[in-house]
């Protein structure tokens, strides 16, 4: 897992940058690793790698999708969600809008779509959908395939109290910043596993979450 590195303010975080970059690195090709066990999403840390190949033998794949949201303000910000405290699992974590594919959905895209507007309200036809970043594996077998998408802003959320406590917007720029990207870590069966955290005001963007935003940095402005 590569350590954050300052960028001395060089990287723009405009929103006509941010789209244009993003247009030009993704694309809706489903990566064959969403549905298949054998095939391990990469993390660039080892140990979480070993806790992925662990998981896939002892669960069965559980394909998702989630919506990475940024909305188009001058200065852009992402839509994240904090789950409701009485959840099984993750309760009261913060998390992009999204869940499990299901057999109704045509695509990854729909599932993001569809949960987006279950768990939030946010309307489709305020959402241009950009292209797929890189799969994502956690350690619960989630396989998670994150859709990145321009939001027009002047939607109305709706909460799904059943699903989601809040919904709240954090700049892009705190998000994209290296700087902000905390490495903590702890032991995993014996190996020790490293994650990624983005603590913001009192929100604390950790774990699947943080991976993903990194993975967003690492994709639109390092590689």
């Amino acid at each position: 897992m590569n350590k954050p590195i300052a960028k001395n303010g060089q990287v723009a975080f405009r929103a006509p940058d941010f789209f244009a970059r993003s247009k030009a690195k993704l694309s809706f090709d489903v990566p064959p690793g969403l549905f298949d066990p054998n095939i391990i999403p990469a993390s660039g840390d080892p140990g979480t790698d070993k806790m992925l190949e662990i998981v896939a033998r002892e669960q069965p794949v559980r394909p998702a999708a989630v919506l990475i949201a940024v909305v188009d303000h001058p200065e852009p910000t992402i839509l994240l969600t904090q789950r409701s405290a009485h959840l099984n699992d993750h309760a009261g974590q913060i998390a992009f809008p999204g869940g499990k594919i299901d057999a109704i959905d045509s695509s990854p895209l729909d599932a993001a779509l569809r949960e987006a507007e279950e768990e939030v309200g946010l309307s489709r036809d305020f959402v241009d959908p950009i292209g797929y970043l890189d799969l994502y594996g956690t350690a619960f077998g989630f396989r998670i395939l994150p859709t990145v998408a321009r939001v027009r802003p002047g939607f109305q959320l709706t909460i799904n109290h059943s699903e989601v406590d809040d919904a709240f917007e954090v700049p892009l720029s705190f998000l994209m910043n290296p700087a902000n990207h905390q490495v903590h870590s702890k032991e995993f069966r014996g190996m020790e596993r490293f994650y990624y955290a983005m603590p913001f005001a009192e929100r604390y963007i950790w774990g699947a979450t943080a991976g993903m935003l990194r993975v967003l940095y690492e994709r639109i402005y390092s590689s």
